[in-house]
């Protein structure tokens, strides 16, 4: 399915610190008047800027995707249920359920997690931008704080006093990007995201010490069906098919193969949700997308609500 395009879902979101955050460079660097633990720095904007990295959001979210699946599913592959939803435990799979088997079973047989985010032998659908200050707001702000290192047996200090650099204040900018996705999957995305800006976990260090709470904001999503056209009673029809569908349909990938091989890969062959937005022509007059904008219940939202619902359909036919 990498070597194809059926849909692809770009959701805009932007960070903002709840409090102080810390995503600590992997080095220390040799300027003495810097602290001890940095915040990471690139270039970006025309000078240095801290940055929240692609792949420290992508690992916070893979992880509550991960603690999400095992509360409602199962940690170990049941070959009597392979459509039960669960994640696998990374210490003690040695994946050989998966050795010479074809690229369709391979994904089939693989984690529901696993399919979203990768394992050692199939690639992500997710990826996540690197979020960089956003240019159109106030520069985040960064301030220095001290810390101690307890002896949890003596209740002396065991390490410090050491000081470390915190953003307490800013906007950071990113994109999350899903392709090929079943609504399940994207459903099991908002409710991530839900939770990340409930506090329910954090990013970065010290999150059990009240560094990492953030605030989640959707600024738009789009879906994208690249191999579809607009007909003239506005239907979305697939190109070179004869599968068509209402205009404000969300779709997911198993609605765009054949039986046979949803079958083979696992996709529900039916995996659709009515919305309220109409699709639109994609740049240059060909394929067709969906746009929500905002963050309100008639945004981004609305779009997460729905694909819920195919995550909640999906864990009801489990069980």
């Amino acid at each position: 399915m990498h070597k194809r395009f059926v849909n692809h879902c770009t959701i805009d979101l932007t960070i903002i610190p709840d409090g102080p955050i810390l995503i600590k460079s992997g080095k220390e660097g040799a300027d003495p008047t810097k602290p001890d633990m940095e915040f990471v720095e690139t270039y970006h904007g025309g000078g240095r800027s801290i940055y929240l990295p692609g792949s420290s959001l992508k690992g916070a979210i893979r992880a509550h995707a991960e603690r999400i699946v095992r509360t409602v599913g199962s940690e170990r592959y049941n070959s009597q249920k392979p459509n039960n939803p669960w994640a696998n435990d990374p210490l003690n799979d040695k994946y050989d359920y998966l050795k010479d088997k074809s690229a369709c079973d391979i994904y089939r047989l693989s984690s529901f997690t696993d399919q979203m985010f990768g394992n050692k032998s199939i690639a992500s659908r997710v990826r996540i931008e690197d979020a960089y200050p956003d240019k159109d707001k106030a520069k985040p702000k960064v301030e220095e704080r001290n810390g101690v290192a307890i002896d949890r047996v003596f209740g002396s200090v065991a390490v410090g006093p050491f000081n470390y650099q915190v953003c307490t204040a800013g906007e950071f900018r990113t994109k999350i990007h899903l392709k090929n996705f079943t609504l399940a999957q994207l459903g099991l995305i908002g409710l991530v995201l839900r939770d990340l800006n409930d506090g329910w976990f954090g990013l970065g260090f010290a999150k059990s010490r009240g560094l990492g709470t953030v605030q989640v904001k959707f600024n738009s999503a789009v879906v994208q069906y690249p191999g579809c056209i607009l007909t003239e009673n506005r239907q979305i029809r697939a190109f070179g098919s004869e599968k068509q569908w209402a205009i404000n349909m969300l779709l997911g990938a198993g609605e765009f193969l054949e039986a046979t091989e949803a079958q083979s890969y696992g996709f529900p062959t039916r995996d659709c949700q009515e919305t309220p937005i109409a699709g639109d022509c994609i740049k240059f007059g060909f394929g067709v997308q969906l746009t929500w904008q905002g963050d309100g219940e008639t945004g981004v939202q609305n779009l997460f609500v729905r694909a819920v619902k195919s995550w909640r359909n999906l864990l009801v036919g489990a069980a």
